[in-house]
């Protein structure tokens, strides 16, 4: 059967017309891209892409349909989904449903079967652009103007539409499927709970607790909202700092918590996390042309000269010409040299800007879990 048309339009009164992919709606957001190969599940149910709507530049997506293991959490967030060619044959003993049946049960508003390198090749030239995805309202210049009055994402708090309300305890560890035939990581897996980290949640993916669990951490999760006194509260052996969607600066309520944590708790933080740590110590952050999204990235561990992989989703990043004293630079990107890492000089807290916990992605940094646990042992000493 035919799939109705959709189309998309950007501020810049572009235009592309294609077919209907999932639910039935009209979604504005800033169109992006991501250049990995697979991964979409999660992707789709990672909480940072908030208030985008999301290109895929691999050519077909949705072979291996979607599982109920795979989350990154309960629901979808971003505003619509689009892909050149959704998979309209599904093959994995894992899989529940279609690619298209999720995104349909889950509300995301999807088109398919526009030249998304045109697309992609635009937003790399010009930068992301503000746009609306529809399958409603189909009227070309309607739809340009609708792109141009949105919201954008500088200066929206959208971590407050995707953290938790309440804190919680966390249980779940690593999938066995991220274990199977990893000799190096069962064997670093613990049993025993003997570090308690509290994980400020600004839209976290489920796979970091999942990590912090499995290095032996009883980890409980608090909105990110929470102030110090709050956290501290908890008697924590660290404080984590999640990822989550959207412009950091906005965040001051975060931030000057972080500042009343700093100096009190060994911190690491990724993503957002890393940005709103370098803000608390003085930095300042800006927005980048197009982002960082895939599951290639290379990043220079500049500490030790090591190239690792890396999985990224973030759309803005830290001045480095406004790195304070007291921050030094642990990592680089090296697709355009901007920071990927700092670390603190004389208090116990780093960050970087990537995921090293993967889920999807390559592996190559989950050693900064292991860099967390030993900064926190060598503080309890």
């Amino acid at each position: 059967m035919t799939q109705p048309i959709a189309k998309l339009a950007l501020e810049d009164g572009t235009v592309f017309t294609g077919r209907s992919l999932g639910a039935e709606g009209e979604v504005d957001g800033e169109v992006c891209f991501n250049t990995s190969m697979t991964g979409y599940q999660e992707i789709l149910t990672d909480p940072s892409y908030r208030g985008q709507i999301l290109t895929m530049t691999y050519t077909q997506i949705g072979n291996y349909g979607v599982n109920t293991e795979d989350m990154e959490s309960a629901k979808t967030h971003m505003s619509g989904f689009i892909v050149r060619e959704c998979s309209r044959r599904v093959s994995n003993f894992r899989s529940t449903q279609s690619l298209d049946e999720f995104l349909k049960q889950n509300g995301v508003v999807g088109l398919s079967g526009i030249d998304t390198r045109a697309l992609v090749r635009r937003l790399r030239s010009s930068g992301s652009m503000k746009g609306v995805l529809s399958n409603i309202d189909l009227d070309d210049a309607s739809l340009v103007e609708k792109a141009r009055n949105s919201a954008g994402l500088v200066g929206r708090d959208l971590v407050k539409e995707v953290m938790p309300t309440a804190g919680q305890s966390w249980t779940e560890k690593l999938s066995p499927w991220v274990k199977m035939g990893d000799k190096i990581r069962a064997d670093k897996s613990r049993t025993e709970l003997d570090l308690h980290v509290v994980a400020l949640d600004f839209g976290m993916k489920w796979n970091i607790p999942r990590h912090l669990q499995d290095m032996g951490c009883k980890v409980t999760v608090m909105p990110g909202s929470a102030t110090a006194e709050e956290v501290l509260s908890q008697n924590p052996d660290a404080v984590f700092l999640s990822n989550g969607p959207g412009d950091p600066e906005p965040l001051l309520g975060p931030i000057e918590t972080i500042r009343g944590l700093l100096g009190q708790k060994p911190i690491f933080g990724i993503c957002l996390g890393h940005q709103l740590l370098s803000l608390a110590c003085g930095a300042k952050t800006f927005k980048l042309k197009f982002g960082h999204r895939g599951a290639n990235q290379p990043v220079l561990d500049v500490t030790t000269g090591k190239v690792e992989i890396t999985s990224q989703n973030h759309g803005f990043a830290v001045d480095e010409a406004s790195l304070p004293d007291c921050l030094e630079v642990t990592h680089r990107n090296l697709n355009d040299n901007t920071v990927a890492g700092v670390r603190h000089k004389t208090l116990q807290a780093f960050s970087v800007q990537y995921h090293p916990e993967a889920s999807a992605g390559p592996h190559d940094s989950e050693y900064l879990f292991e860099r967390f646990r030993e900064m926190v042992d060598g503080q309890k000493v």
